[in-house]
Parts: structure tokens; C-alpha cells; sequence
């Protein structure tokens, strides 16, 4: 779950670089989320966030596919509002986040997928396995300029679908669904040019 989230946070963040000047762009974690959610016992669905997500894009606007990002998820930062939930999900059994503190994101390719929009691939790591996943990316916005005099803001919105076997995050199959679908709401900040 966290590796999906991480993975549509950079591909929000670097849909947002397309629209926008050339150049590196900042995720800024405190207006930006990566959220997940799975089914328990077929009957209902369970929802959570990772509160601490951090990178990178640059973006050529004359040429998308030249587009990249880099995103990191802490993923002690789990939170679905039950602590004990979070504490077994932060454990062994699941994320392990002892052993692999983070989940990562690496893009591979962008492909134009229509107005608006944009398949970002790339290669998401998750409790220390990697694989290819694709991101469906709404935005990004247009640019505005920041009213705190920081530069430039642009914002995107991110969707995929992984299998959490996939990961080999694998505890207690039949409570917990095997399908999570993250969503990635991602704000950028590109820094005035000197």
C-alpha cells in the first residue's frame, strides 16, 4: 500500500512539472497526500494515508517524455486513525518498516494519455521489492504564482491499482484484500529562478 501511494505522488508531481516552466520542482508534503485504500472481509472498505511524502520532478514542456521524477514515502508515517491498525501495519507482518523505512518511486517513461492527462511508468519499491506500475494522472494544473512569494505552485491528481502480494506484503489473506487502490493529491513549488 505505502509503495503505491509513493508511486502516484511522484507521478502527480511530475504531471504537475508539464504544465508549468521548465525546470525541478519540490513535492510540498504539507499540502500534498498519499492515500490508500482495501477491502476487509469483502464487506467493507478501509481507508489510510502516509503523512510524510517527499521528491522531486523536472519537466521540458516542449517534450513530456523527457520527464522524471523521484518520490519517497516514509512509511512509519501510515495512518488509518487506528493506532493499533497502524502499529500491526508498521510490523513484520506487513510493511516491516524496521527493515524497509521507505517506499520509493522512479518514473521510466510519460506518455500523453489525452487532454489533461498523463500515464506516468516507473518502478515502485515497496518493502524492499520493486515493480513496474503505471500511474493515470489528471493535471497538471496551471501554473499560479505563490502568494508567499516562493515561486511557482502547480497541482495534479494520481491513480493506480497494485496487488499488495505483488510486495510481499501478504498478512492475513481473506480479511485483508489483496487489491489497493492509492490516489495521490500532490502539490509542487518551483522556486524563483535567481
Amino acid at each position: 500500500m505505502l509503495r503505491m501511494v509513493f508511486i502516484l505522488v511522484t507521478a502527480l508531481a511530475m504531471a504537475a512539472t508539464a504544465a508549468a516552466q521548465a525546470g525541478t520542482w519540490q513535492i510540498d508534503p504539507n499540502h500534498s497526500a498519499a492515500q490508500f485504500s482495501v477491502r476487509h472481509l469483502g464487506v467493507s472498505t478501509v481507508r489510510g494515508a502516509f503523512t510524510k511524502v517527499s521528491g522531486t520532478a523536472t519537466h521540458d514542456p516542449a517534450d513530456p517524455s523527457k520527464d522524471s521524477i523521484e518520490a519517497t514515502i516514509d512509511a512509519n508515517s501510515i495512518d488509518t486513525r487506528v493506532q493499533m491498525r497502524d502499529n500491526d501495519l508498521r510490523s513484520a507482518r506487513f510493511f516491516d518498516v524496521q527493515n524497509y523505512p521507505t517506499i520509493t518511486f522512479h518514473s521510466r517513461r510519460t506518455k500523453v494519455a489525452g487532454p489533461g492527462k498523463l500515464q506516468i511508468t516507473g518502478d515502485l519499491a515497496i518493502h524492499g521489492i520493486s515493480k513496474e506500475v503505471v500511474l493515470d494522472v489528471d493535471g497538471p494544473s496551471a501554473p499560479i504564482k505563490d502568494p508567499m512569494g516562493k515561486g511557482q505552485r502547480i497541482g495534479a491528481s494520481a491513480t493506480t491499482k497494485i496487488n499488495r502480494q505483488d510486495f510481499g506484503v501478504s498478512a492475513l489473506p481473506g480479511a485483508v484484500g489483496d487489491e489497493i487502490t492509492i490516489t495521490i493529491d500532490a502539490e509542487l513549488i518551483q522556486a524563483p529562478a535567481k
